[in-house]
């Protein structure tokens, strides 16, 4: 099964509405939503209105836009994001003083979520991946038996020894806590690689993920494209309700 995947749902007035555009014309499967977004009000419910499967994209490490954001946990993400962006590795620290504010910070989330779409998210994932981030994984944030994005999946030889061990690890985690796709890959970068014949080829066997950015021109020029529509025919094709 393959789900093809369109994060930052809510984010912003032209992200959603691209990725609304390939969401009518079946050219994705599912989104995930930002809250405390500049559209998340809007974003949601257009979801609603066309049932469209809806997770929780977590925001840890980007500015709240909206205006219904309370300060305390404006304050408590502010703390996150000076952490997160201290340095490139900030995400594989674990921060002790820091604890309660990330489980703060998850749960205002969860709930504004519950909020505007008047239910739990079909998954979660993270924007910039970050819910994969040390104290998130350390402290299991996120309730035990979500749907939660794994780590990247990569072919023999693209990644060092270090890098592959340091995933397998986290994904072996996951697995235990959470339910996962088999495989996860990007868009922009199987586009970059020309390595989408591989990705439908997995998707036959198991079950795959694909992110995608419409708001990215490449990405959205190739979702519309009758290329894209010939390899989804070819695959079974699926929503995070179905893992």
């Amino acid at each position: 099964m393959l789900i093809v995947n369109a994060d930052d749902w809510g984010s912003s007035r032209s992200e959603t509405d691209a990725a609304l555009a390939c969401f009518v014309k079946g050219r994705i499967t599912s989104v995930t939503a930002m809250v405390f977004m500049v559209d998340s009000e809007r974003a949601a419910d257009l979801a609603k209105e066309l049932g469209i499967d809806v997770g929780l994209h977590l925001n840890l490490d980007g500015e709240f836009t909206g205006d219904h954001c309370p300060a305390d946990v404006r304050e408590h993400h502010a703390r996150i994001r000076r952490f997160l962006k201290r340095n490139k590795y900030a995400c594989l620290l674990y921060n002790p003083c820091l604890r309660k504010t990330f489980r703060r910070v998850y749960q205002a989330q969860a709930q504004e979520f519950q909020r505007l779409y008047g239910r739990r998210p079909s998954h979660i994932d993270g924007h910039h991946h970050m819910h994969l981030c040390t104290n998130m994984l350390v402290d299991d944030v996120i309730p035990v038996g979500e749907k939660v994005r794994r780590n990247f999946s990569f072919w023999r030889g693209e990644k060092g020894i270090v890098n592959r061990t340091y995933r397998r690890l986290v994904d072996s985690r996951l697995a235990g806590r959470y339910r996962v796709t088999d495989f996860f890959f990007s868009l922009g970068l199987c586009l970059q690689w020309e390595k989408l014949g591989r990705v439908a080829e997995l998707a036959r066997a198991a079950n795959v993920e694909l992110m995608t950015h419409p708001d990215v021109a490449d990405e959205y020029t190739y979702l519309m494209s009758d290329a894209f529509l010939e390899l989804k025919q070819s695959v079974a094709m699926g929503t995070f309700g179905m893992l």
